[in-house]
């Protein structure tokens, strides 16, 4: 047998479909590489990356982004709290020891029980104002956020039965300018959308009164709701305030507040 015919019987004919098969195979594969190529690296997930997916999506969408916004103004309604009312005025008006009594005539007592408290007036809803500036913008995202606001106090009437250093006690007409500092944590929508916020500030304040001026310092915490320029937030106020008549004495507000807000 020679070496031709032997190469040609050891030569693996495939059948014409075979071939036709792995071609279609071969065709294919070199599509899908084709497309792979074509097509864009996936970002890698993470925050670093969040703005970049919103303003892809955004585009897709034919969104607009949420404009910056620089300035708030409220109408605030408030609900005030007293907070350790027996420490702070009472102890200090009188100059000893207070307590609460289960009394329904008096309020409060001494320790030694020689002086009645008659708490006759302690005024919790006010009403005041509050303009925010945002010196970056608030869009979405944190930014800082300087507030001033005019908040009233409570009316705070006490009488005195027993010895006392004065027959009574009046706080009345108080105001406080407060001067705030703080962080917005904003994510606000375009147009009229539904957008959240969420605030902590702390400050200081000056206090006007019919007794007298002082002064006082607070932080405060809440958040709210937008849509378009208008909007609501709930807050809460944890104010230390200070007067120098008729003796020197501090006494703590908590107020809640509701407000109405319109942003420009």
């Amino acid at each position: 047998m020679t070496a031709a015919r032997m190469r040609r019987l050891t030569v693996v004919r495939y059948p014409w479909s075979v071939r036709s098969r792995t071609c279609f195979l071969f065709t294919a594969l070199l599509a899908m590489a084709a497309d792979a190529t074509a097509q864009p690296s996936a970002r890698p997930a993470g925050p670093l990356n969040a703005s970049a997916e919103r303003a892809d999506a955004a585009s897709r969408t034919g969104e607009t982004a949420p404009r910056k916004h620089f300035v708030t103004i409220s109408y605030d309604w408030h609900y005030t709290q007293p907070l350790h009312f027996a420490d702070h005025p009472l102890a200090a008006l009188l100059g000893t020891a207070v307590a609460s009594t289960q009394s329904e005539a008096y309020e409060y007592r001494t320790r030694d029980g020689a002086t009645l408290v008659d708490v006759l007036e302690f005024s919790r809803r006010q009403q005041g104002v509050t303009l925010t500036l945002y010196p970056l913008g608030l869009s979405t995202g944190p930014t800082l956020a300087l507030r001033g606001s005019i908040e009233p106090l409570p009316a705070i009437r006490l009488a005195f039965v027993g010895p006392a250093p004065l027959p009574a006690y009046a706080l009345t007409n108080a105001r406080a300018l407060d001067a705030a500092a703080g962080v917005y944590v904003a994510d606000r929508s375009a147009g009229w959308g539904l957008g959240s916020h969420a605030f902590v500030l702390g400050g200081i304040g000056r206090i006007t009164s019919d007794l007298g001026s002082g002064g006082r310092y607070f932080a405060e915490g809440g958040g709210g709701l937008s849509s378009g320029p208008f909007g609501v937030d709930l807050s809460v106020k944890f104010a230390w305030n200070r007067l120098l008549e008729p003796v020197d004495h501090r006494f703590l507000t908590v107020p809640i507040t509701l407000r109405g807000t319109v942003t420009f």
